[in-house]
């Protein structure tokens, strides 16, 4: 494994980090909760120190896991990454911003964008009793909401930081402005996005700014959602509440397909898997600092440490790209 610096912090994250949204269970068809412990363990086994949540995942369950799972290990030893600004229960939906409906248990719940003061301080006392520790490593903005002005959310981080329970603050799926905006009050460590072969729009801005700052980015969806597995074009069907049904829509699944059957015989060569492949050749892309990739269970989680130990030559991405480009 492979361990990066966030920005210009000391804190050191594994290049592929654990991603908890899928063990939540939520919009991912479900999932048992052994398979889900036994994922994080496997993960810490092969090297990957750093687990990315949220509250939102599994409306607390996925925080609740990993804190079952790593309970009397040695915290210094693992960074836990979690978010804030997602709220369900109600409380707070006429102060926040309607983001959509989510299911659970047969149940519509409502879910409101919400990063007042308040609240942020709120959402992390009930994530490090969730998680079972005392400090987060990185405490990340889930959303931009447009109820609360930045400057009042950056400051409620900053008011953490302080405190000794978050060590850096970071946002996700902020753009340029509105990290520069930010800026302003608080310095922001890195900013988690949706990244991918498929769809890297933030090589034009983000990208650019992320490398003159210093600042990280943090990658989701690096498999679309496992879209870039290849597995659902060949005998995996998925199950009809989820999410990815409408979601893979959006790609044209042909050409898809196409590049998967030109890339894959660098895959088999090197004795990995499509997935390994793809996960590498994120990692290796210009200021990414991590790569986000979820496992349900044990298996997987072995899997996507191994993507560090495939090499690829600069033959071998400058093809990858050239395919990419016919996509």
């Amino acid at each position: 494994m492979e361990y990066r610096k966030l920005g210009n912090t000391e804190l050191e994250l594994s290049a592929i980090t654990h991603g908890a949204f899928a063990i939540g269970g939520n919009m991912w068809g479900g999932n048992e909760k052994q398979d889900s412990i036994n994922s994080i363990h496997a993960s810490l086994d092969h090297g990957v120190t750093s687990i990315d949540t949220a509250p939102f995942y599994g409306f607390g369950l996925s925080e609740e896991m990993i804190g079952e799972a790593i309970k009397g290990k040695d915290r210094s030893k693992i960074q836990l990454l979690t978010k804030f600004g997602l709220v369900w229960d109600g409380s707070n939906n006429e102060k926040g911003e309607f983001f959509f409906d989510a299911e659970d248990e047969g149940k519509t719940l409502p879910v409101y964008k919400y990063a007042s003061k308040a609240n942020v301080i709120k959402e992390v006392e009930e994530s490090l009793k969730r998680l079972g520790t005392d400090y987060i490593d990185l405490l990340q903005l889930h959303w931009p909401e447009s109820t609360t002005p930045i400057c009042e959310t950056m400051e409620a981080m900053e008011l953490l930081i302080q405190q000794g329970k978050v060590l850096a603050a970071g946002v996700s799926n902020y753009t340029v402005p509105q990290m520069q905006e930010a800026n302003r009050t608080l310095h922001l460590v890195s900013n988690q996005v949706s990244y991918s072969m498929l769809n890297r729009a933030i090589e034009s801005d983000l990208v650019p700014y992320a490398l003159e700052h210093n600042s990280g980015i943090i990658v989701y969806s690096p498999m679309e959602r496992g879209l870039l597995t290849g597995k659902y074009f060949k005998e995996d069907k998925l199950k009809d509440n989820d999410h990815r049904n409408g979601y893979f829509s959006q790609f044209d699944l042909s050409k898809v397909k196409n590049f998967l059957d030109k890339i894959e015989p660098i895959a088999q060569e090197k004795g990995a898997s499509l997935s390994q492949l793809v996960l590498r050749w994120t990692t290796l892309q210009p200021a990414i600092t991590v790569v986000l990739a979820g496992a349900r269970n044990a298996q997987q989680a072995i899997d996507n440490a191994k993507a560090m130990q495939v090499n690829l030559s600069q033959d071998e991405l400058n093809f990858i790209n050239t395919a990419l480009s016919e996509i």
